[in-house]
């Protein structure tokens, strides 16, 4: 059975999951006024400290950008790196994959590098090196050089649900007996693009989100880095399920039955062997926007049929994109291991249209499975069940 061996994450709440667990446990938001960069937007979004105060290490400097900054940072934390080396020197560099998801990888370095072009040719700096940071398989090589792993390796780029499906890609290499191991996870970083992309959509909030909330009105950004450490083991968390559907209905908007979102939910749920009535709580999507709560809400009534515990933590930690899933895998393990149903940041009511079992307030309660909420743009779903198998 594949099994979390460790997990670490690095969020606008902290580094390391203790930092991660002590704000869930006490509804803590990370969203604060938006004051990124050059950015001028009536915004909230989460942004982790310190980062342009942890340059990479010397040997892999030619990556520089703020996505691998903070994949640095968390591949430091809880142990993960020494985990990963333990692991490598078990089964060796080449049986080892790395699958990581994100969305604006270093593109916030081309976006400097744009302020800078030549006044004549238009010519972008030549000190702009695209393959080690705008690339979005910048951040997996990033990975693989800091551990000199040569395992099978890829970046997923599927919107919101890239740093879910990783668990998808990973356990497949490893049940088809090409590597023993996996470095799975997800880091985006806050860049221009995204920012004023989501604000030409509108769907930016001007407040701190409010998942599920009647007076939702938008998302809120974070960023963040999350990994674990996937193999064959006897104790741990358990990757029990990955369900993946895409219903394509539209390039933005979740379909309005939540379709797509019901069959990722199911297809985790044949995969883990699992009856709805066996999942404890639900790590919603819930991004805060009016109509992907309430598709969320239809999906979910649908596969489970009666309330059921959930909650979005996306007013803790903002919508860290392309990293959620990964962030929201992590947070899912440890409500596993600690018995603690999150709440959710940010909402003030539950609006009473959508999920009676939805949780406003942390509370603690015996956790066997869970399942977790990815849905991307396009249609592009997962859902993901762990456990804590007897």
């Amino acid at each position: 059975m594949l099994r979390f061996l460790s997990y670490t994450a690095v969020t606008g709440l902290g580094r390391g999951v203790e930092a991660l667990a002590d704000a869930l446990a006490q509804r803590r938001s990370a969203l604060a006024p938006c004051h990124f960069e050059t950015v001028q937007l009536d915004t909230m979004v989460a942004e982790v400290e310190g980062v342009d105060a942890a340059p990479l290490r010397a040997d892999l400097a030619a990556f520089e950008c703020r996505n691998n900054r903070l994949a640095q940072l968390a591949l430091e934390q809880d142990g993960f790196a020494d985990a990963v080396r333990a692991a490598r020197a078990r089964f060796g560099p080449a049986r080892i994959g790395v699958f990581l998801g994100t969305s604006t990888a270093g593109i916030l370095e081309t976006e400097i590098a744009y302020r800078h072009r030549d006044p004549v040719t238009g010519a972008l700096p030549a000190a702009l090196d695209y393959r080690r940071s705008h690339n979005s398989f910048s951040v997996v090589e990033f990975a693989r050089s800091y551990f000199d792993l040569t395992g099978p390796a890829a970046a997923v780029c599927t919107a919101c649900s890239s740093g879910a499906k990783v668990y998808g890609n990973a356990r497949r290499m490893i049940e088809a007996g090409l590597i023993d191991a996996a470095v799975v996870g997800g880091v985006d970083s806050l860049c221009l693009t995204t920012l004023y992309g989501f604000h030409s959509l509108e769907v930016l909030s001007a407040t701190a989100c409010r998942p599920f909330d009647p007076d939702r009105d938008g998302i809120s950004i974070g960023e963040g880095a999350a990994f674990t450490l996937l193999a064959r083991g006897e104790s741990g968390v358990a990757l029990l399920g990955v369900g993946e559907s895409s219903d394509a209905h539209h390039m933005s908007a979740p379909h309005p039955q939540g379709l797509g979102a019901q069959m990722a939910m199911q297809a985790a749920l044949r995969d883990a062997g699992l009856a709805p009535a066996a999942i404890d709580y639900i790590n919603l999507h819930g991004t805060a926007t009016p109509a992907n709560d309430a598709a969320e809400s239809l999906a979910v009534s649908a596969v489970f049929g009666k309330p059921i515990a959930c909650s979005s933590t996306k007013g803790a930690t903002g919508h860290a994109l392309g990293a959620a899933g990964a962030i929201e895998a992590v947070i899912s393990a440890l409500a596993l291991e600690r018995g603690l149903v999150p709440g959710s940041a940010g909402t003030q009511t539950v609006d009473a249209r959508l999920l009676p079992g939805y949780r406003l307030h942390p509370e603690a309660a015996p956790l066997r499975h869970v399942l977790s909420n990815s849905f991307g743009f396009g249609g592009s779903n997962c859902a993901l069940v762990l456990g804590l198998p007897s």
